[in-house]
């Protein structure tokens, strides 16, 4: 008799139970969004008092070089638009604070997107530039405090060091900008070096709910060579001491501060260090050197505090767009050119995002249902073969493994089934598996999007919270990458009777090897984007049904074992090339094992 390694009717029943009871159990998880915001800001004006501090805390001791300026004078200047509020500190000159008005950071006590979003704030950045007196002492822009002027949105500070003018002028712009330029008078009077360097202290703060996640994400980008190459550290070092840096970021999973020089940095280096528990996520250090004409430093730059968001990088044509990790090459370009398109497409529509993920499924699985009717096909048609190919296992249980190998493929050519037509679609769904990986938690358009119990689909969802931590797990359990791992369990029980169990002694059990991949995706998933989750559950539900489909409804195992005998007397179908070269492949090999064997003997 023919063994059956499928489902029966019995187990069809039961797999359409456990997705209603999945299904009600998503409902019954479902958490209400929060029906309210907090309100907004009302206040729109474009100037706050240059006077008032910020807050009361005690500033820093520096070394004030400017004798003429207190400490005690250190103050705040605002100005503010649409995209972003900047706080700009009389203490070094430099940006204190940074808000994006648009968009809110991840709060632990709320478990939402409701806090504000501040990159810079509370001293955890801190720049200026470093020079070289005359005697040989290193001073730094950071450690003066300059005095304001403002006109609108254009910030002046001004410091005086033994003579020497310094200036800063900040003009906030639109899309997300900052000018920057700095001008010098009389500086060449005091340092001995025809440069300086750009000196960038940074401690990143989460501003995500999955730390792991947002630390893999944030890291230094940098560009050169005129904006056309671009490259990436999230090692601990950088270090370029050839290359002149266009731009450099740091840049997280959905937000990035960017610095321009106009002239470039030069002999670039710097370290980032991960920060394992607390508000900041990591660590940065940067030091670039720019350089002095006639010992004086007068050089423009940008600054950008900016979202992620593909239309918005791309539009300031600098090379931006690659700070979003979509995948390199092919898979890079499956994102820009297929799966955002199309998400931007089906959303338009005004979808929940869930459901737009559920869309992108389907056609995904449409564009592939001609390759997988025609893997399902092979893999019917290779159940019914089993016995046949188990007879052959058993006959030569103790004869060569080449030789049993070609008496199996023999099998399979005589049947009319090539094996190795199955392997195409699983080829095929490697790219997509790894560009939907690089897409979830990459794409801004589906952060802080609930979907059932799943309050962002960019990270994981924990309604289920465990009382202790369980390594590579965490302290939680994600439904959606439970419900992922049941189905790709049910699907590798549809499928594993089509493997080849192995005969030789110490070859690895491969249905095992299967049913352990389900249960080390969870592990994968647990801590992943729940939109990657709840895609593959789709996925997989698909696959199952359309296993389903085929057996019951499509293909007739009788008409295609006919087939199968029909093929045998006609006798085995000519060779293909890929067929050929597998067999003289083999043949070699076993000339070449017969030739080592007989000079073992003569030894």
């Amino acid at each position: 008799m023919q063994q059956n390694n499928g489902l029966d009717k019995n187990q069809i029943i039961s797999f359409a139970l456990f997705s209603l009871i999945l299904i009600g159990a998503m409902f019954y998880f479902q958490n209400k969004q929060a029906t309210e915001q907090l309100a907004k800001d009302a206040e729109n004006k474009t100037t706050i008092s240059q006077t008032a501090p910020v807050n009361n805390t005690k500033p820093a001791i520096v070394t004030n070089l400017n004798d003429s300026l207190k400490t005690a004078s250190i103050s705040q200047v605002q100005v503010k638009n649409k995209e972003l509020t900047i706080d700009i500190s009389t203490l070094g000159g430099q940006i204190s604070t940074v808000k994006l008005n648009e968009y809110k950071a991840y709060n632990k006590i709320s478990d939402i997107n409701d806090k504000e979003l501040l990159l810079f704030d509370k001293n955890n950045s801190t720049y200026g530039f470093q020079f070289k007196d005359k005697t040989g002492k290193i001073f730094n822009t950071k450690d003066l405090v300059f005095s304001p002027t403002q006109n609108g949105n254009s910030v002046t500070m001004q410091a005086t060091v033994n003579g020497a003018v310094i200036q800063f002028i900040y003009t906030l712009l639109d899309k997300y900008t900052v000018d920057f330029n700095v001008k010098t008078q009389g500086l060449s009077t005091i340092v001995s070096d025809q440069k300086a360097n750009f000196i960038w202290d940074y401690n990143v703060r989460g501003m995500e709910k999955g730390r792991s996640q947002e630390q893999t994400h944030t890291e230094f980008n940098y560009a050169f060579e005129n904006y056309k190459s671009f490259d990436y550290d999230g090692r601990t070092t950088m270090d370029e001491p050839d290359e002149t840096l266009n731009w450099l970021a740091v840049k997280q999973q959905f937000f990035t501060a960017l610095i321009e020089p106009k002239q470039g940095f030069k002999n670039s280096k710097g370290s980032q260090d991960t920060i394992e528990e607390g508000e900041f996520v990591k660590k940065f250090n940067f030091d670039g050197q720019v350089d002095l004409v006639g010992n004086e430093l007068n050089q423009d730059f940008k600054w950008y505090f900016m979202p992620l968001d593909l239309p918005l990088l791309k539009s300031y044509d600098k090379n931006f767009d690659e700070l979003l990790p979509l995948g390199w090459s092919f898979i890079g370009s499956l994102n820009r050119w297929f799966f955002i398109p199309m998400y931007n497409l089906i959303s338009s529509w005004g979808l929940a995002a869930g459901w737009v993920i559920f869309l992108m499924t389907i056609i995904v699985k449409i564009i592939l249902s001609p390759v997988m009717f025609k893997q399902h096909k092979l893999s019917a048609m290779m159940k019914v073969i089993r016995p046949e190919i188990d007879a052959v296992n058993e006959k030569f249980k103790g004869a060569d493994a080449m030789k049993k190998q070609q008496e199996t493929m023999a099998v399979y050519r005589k049947a009319g089934v090539n094996q190795m037509a199955g392997c195409l679609p699983g080829l095929i769904q490697v790219p997509i598996f790894y560009a939907l990986f690089r897409f979830f938690p990459n794409m801004i358009d589906l952060r802080g999007k609930s979907f059932w119990f799943a309050k962002d689909l960019t990270a994981y969802d924990d309604v289920i919270k465990l009382p202790f931590n369980i390594p590579f797990l965490g302290e939680h359990l994600s439904i959606f990458a439970i419900a992922c791992t049941v189905v790709i369990l049910i699907y590798t029980v549809m499928t594993a009777g089509n493997i080849q169990q192995p005969t030789q002694e110490g070859m690895p059990n491969m249905k095992v090897l299967m049913y352990i991949f389900p249960i080390t995706f969870l592990f994968f998933l647990n801590t992943s984007a729940s939109g990657l989750s709840w895609y593959y559950f789709v996925s997989n539900a698909i696959n199952i049904l359309i296993i389903l489909v085929i057996k019951y409804w499509i293909l007739d195992e009788k008409k295609i074992h006919a087939q199968i005998q029909a093929n045998k007397i006609k006798g085995p179908k000519p060779e293909g090339k890929f067929q050929k070269r597998m067999r003289e492949m083999m043949e070699k090999a076993q000339e070449q094992q017969k030739a080592q064997q007989q000079q073992t003997k003569k030894k």
